[in-house]
């Protein structure tokens, strides 16, 4: 019976309410708009910098496994492609009765991963860092009266349904 009332709940469709929130002035805004502009440029990269560090984590796994059972392979046999040989080669070659590693090695394939994607992360915010101070210096050496242009996407209509082009007739 929970198991039915568990089903139900998880594949009921979900409606979404639009939050607005109406000011003082009698509009309304769409509060489902995530602002970032209040935050400091620290905050921004650190959030960055997390982002890219747990998102690569599975790839940097997987890479660091798959070499870490290589090297055993290869220590263990010099990598026999014999049915009995590849007992330590890596995933998609193993056999059957295959050896896992063990627990050091499990424990040395998970730092050498989360290793190698905090320095992923740490290159990123480098990369980062680099290209912002170049833009900075480029804005700083532009002569005095330069015209600085920021892109940003035009603003989505109020679905009043007249277009800006073609004002409608009084």
């Amino acid at each position: 019976m929970l198991l039915i009332i568990m089903i139900i709940i998880l594949t009921a469709p979900v409606y979404e309410a639009a939050a607005q929130t109406t000011t003082t002035d009698g509009t309304t805004v769409d509060t489902t708009i995530f602002n970032t502009t209040g935050f400091p440029q620290w905050a921004k990269d650190l959030r960055r910098w997390e982002i890219v560090a747990f998102g690569s984590f599975p790839f940097t796994m997987f890479a660091t496994t798959f070499a870490m059972d290589t090297r055993r392979w290869f220590d263990q046999n010099g990598m026999d492609w014999s049915e009995s040989g590849r007992r330590y080669a890596p995933w998609p070659l193993k056999t059957a009765g295959a050896i896992d590693m063990t627990n050091k090695e499990h424990e040395t394939t998970l730092l050498i991963a989360a290793g190698v994607s905090v320095a992923l992360a740490f290159t990123d915010l480098i990369i980062v860092q680099i290209k912002r101070h170049k833009e900075r210096r480029r804005a700083e050496n532009l002569p005095a009266g330069s015209v600085i242009i920021n892109k940003s996407p035009w603003p989505e209509e109020d679905g009043g349904g007249s277009s800006p082009e073609a004002p409608s007739a009084p």
